[in-house]
């Protein structure tokens, strides 16, 4: 039941990238980690919250393989 709910929250979490123009297999994190290394204004905004929940969460969820690649 655990697995399920965490392949279900990861799902939801594309999902919700997806929505926004991005790619439906990486995460909300994984984008925002990219923004921030980058530079984004928004990217940087998004990791500080989720530090509150996990301290480096963004950096540890960047999915190189997904999505746009980072510098």
């Amino acid at each position: 039941m655990k697995r399920y709910l965490v392949n279900l929250l990861i799902a939801i979490d594309q999902f919700g990238n997806a929505l926004f123009a991005g790619d439906p297999d990486e995460t909300i994190s994984s984008r925002a980690g990219k923004a921030a290394r980058r530079g984004r204004r928004w990217g940087c905004v998004l990791c500080r919250v989720l530090d509150v929940f996990e301290r480096d969460h963004c950096e540890k969820s960047i999915e190189v393989d997904r999505g746009r690649s980072t510098p």
